[in-house]
């Protein structure tokens, strides 16, 4: 489309405001990290453990309800082939933190870790876990395109520049001011990207709405007007698969580290735990607007605007279905608003991704295999992550436009690989890394063998109800919870002959790689090692994150 100039004017402003905010965040951060005791990776990482409920509710909300999740709902619940039946992200995002807060939250917050592989690490050993990590590094690294395919949608939208140099402009003001000020700069962006998001979407959702070119949406949520009703449909067929993708993106994002980096993050177990509780609420409030908005497109008779027809879906933009909503059904002031929200709240959320990513690879991989190194080498590296991570995850981008393509398999990885093993190092004893690494074998090879469109994968494993449709395989049958259960029982059963054979002395002790016999009694965390025994000493450390003083 041709440039449109009072967009792009405001769609510069809130580049800058959310890097202007992160560049503070970042000389804030340089300054407390002189009077703190703790490691530079926990300062980095976790914002010395001082996130209060406040600012631990922003960040923990803003990092899901990014740009894939506004876009990607407007798109899903518009697009005739799913409807809203299938773009239920504030419900699962909402289930997902529920099941978080009430189960992971406090055995993870109380034993102090730093990631979600940490747990691997004190029960297993160093070895082992660099090798599980690589599935959640790659699955953090898979999220950064969600973001920056709708940041690069917005900003190509405005400006006409093609998408591809949109993203990378992108991804390189997020990566910047990542690398400078960690969570710090992570968590005071949230805080101003959740306030556009509320209050800019709800002030064009009734706009919208008021338009003269649609239908009421209560009509056409059950019939066929202008396409199929918006609500769409499930066929008996396909019941399973719907069932699967639910769990998928809901008890999946339980895996990630995004989610418990905010909870270990908070200042307190009990403070964790209703972080959780408070964004299972928010997050359905947020995801209301682009449930209307794509309601409306799919009842919009695209002749009587000036879009024209076509429709959208119909020229292959269903993806860009919010904006040009916005665009031709809104006023001009509001378009604009809307667009700088979306904006901002995509880059607040790729840099999320980056953060994570970084947290796996530096504390679980790289200062695994270099334990000796100072704190001075492990900010370099953590720069270093953060954009090579970016580079990475934004040449992800050439794959697939589609938000949501992207979104279900960074958490179907998530889902089928690492939650079992999460489950099992947390709350099974019996499991050890003999279980651990069965699980994780079998975990990914009936993954692979169940076939992966997005990357040409085959399937090659047919379950019930498998059929062939425009020469392609589709899985009826829910393959992810099959996948994800055989490993959870896969860890179990062989953590529990392994344990048997070697401390029953079937078997030599000297065949004992993963050291069973020794399990009862663990190290010490690597990640809540010496720094949080000098942080038990520092009472000034647990200062709230954000100060509210004059």
């Amino acid at each position: 489309m041709a440039l449109h100039v009072p967009g792009l004017i405001m769609m510069v402003i809130f580049y800058l405001l959310v890097l202007g905010i992160g560049i503070w965040a970042s000389v804030k951060s340089k300054r407390m990290e002189k009077n703190m005791l703790s490691g530079q990776m926990e300062v980095s990482f976790l914002g010395n453990r001082s996130v209060n409920l406040v600012v631990g509710v922003f960040t923990m909300t803003a990092t899901w309800v990014g740009g894939g999740f506004i876009i990607g709902i407007a798109e899903s619940v518009y697009d005739p082939t799913k409807g809203l039946i299938w773009a239920l992200l504030p419900l699962q995002m909402s289930f997902s933190f529920i099941i978080g807060g009430l189960v992971f939250a406090k055995p993870m917050r109380d034993k102090n870790y730093i990631t979600v592989m940490d747990p691997f690490q004190r029960k297993y050993g160093k070895g082992l876990t660099v090798v599980l990590a690589i599935v959640p590094f790659i699955s953090e690294v898979m999220w950064c395109p969600v973001s920056l395919i709708s940041l690069g949608v917005s900003v190509s939208f405005f400006s006409g520049l093609p998408l591809s140099l949109a993203i990378w402009i992108s991804a390189a003001i997020a990566i910047i001011y990542t690398a400078l000020g960690g969570l710090y700069s992570v968590a005071y962006t949230d805080v101003v990207q959740l306030l556009l998001v509320f209050c800019s979407f709800w002030l064009c959702a009734p706009f919208v709405l008021a338009n003269e070119a649609h239908t009421e949406i209560t009509q056409t949520a059950f019939n066929h007007t202008y396409q199929a009703p918006w609500l769409g449909h499930i066929e008996s067929d396909e019941v399973w698969r719907w069932i699967d993708n639910f769990l998928v993106m809901s008890v999946g994002n339980l895996a990630f580290q995004e989610f418990h980096q905010r909870t270990l993050s908070s200042s307190s177990t009990s403070t964790a735990r209703m972080i959780c509780f408070i964004s299972a609420g928010v997050v359905l409030l947020l995801g209301i607007p682009p449930v209307l908005i794509g309601a409306v497109a799919a009842s919009t008779d695209w002749n009587m605007t000036s879009y024209g027809l076509p429709s959208p879906y119909e020229r292959g933009e269903a993806a860009k279905v919010l904006p040009i909503c916005l665009l031709h059904l809104t006023p001009t002031a509001i378009f604009v608003v809307a667009m700088g929200a979306i904006a901002g709240a995509s880059m607040s959320s790729t840099d999320s991704c980056l953060l994570a990513a970084t947290s796996i690879f530096t504390t679980n991989i790289y200062n695994a295999i270099r334990h000796q190194a100072s704190d001075r080498e492990l900010q370099w590296v953590i720069r270093v992550s953060i954009v090579v991570v970016g580079v990475l995850g934004t040449s992800l981008t050439h794959l697939d436009s589609s938000i949501m393509a992207f979104w279900i398999l960074g958490a179907d990885l998530s889902y089928t690989i690492m939650l079992p093993q999460l489950i099992c190092v947390l709350f099974i004893s019996v499991s050890n890394g003999y279980g651990a690494i069965a699980g994780y074998v079998l975990a990914f090879v009936m993954r692979v063998l169940c076939g992966e469109p997005l990357f040409g994968l085959p399937v090659i494993l047919h379950f019930p109800g498998c059929t062939l449709e425009d020469g392609v395989y589709i899985q009826r049958f829910p393959f992810k919870t099959t996948c994800m259960l055989s490993a959870l029982a896969s860890i179990v059963v062989f953590s529990y002959v392994a344990s048997l054979l070697f401390n029953k002395g079937i078997l030599p002790e000297r065949f004992d790689v993963f050291k069973v016999k020794s399990q009862e009694a663990p190290p010490p965390a690597e990640g809540a090692g010496e720094a949080e025994k000098e942080k038990a000493d520092a009472p000034n450390e647990n200062e709230p994150m954000l100060d509210t003083s004059c």
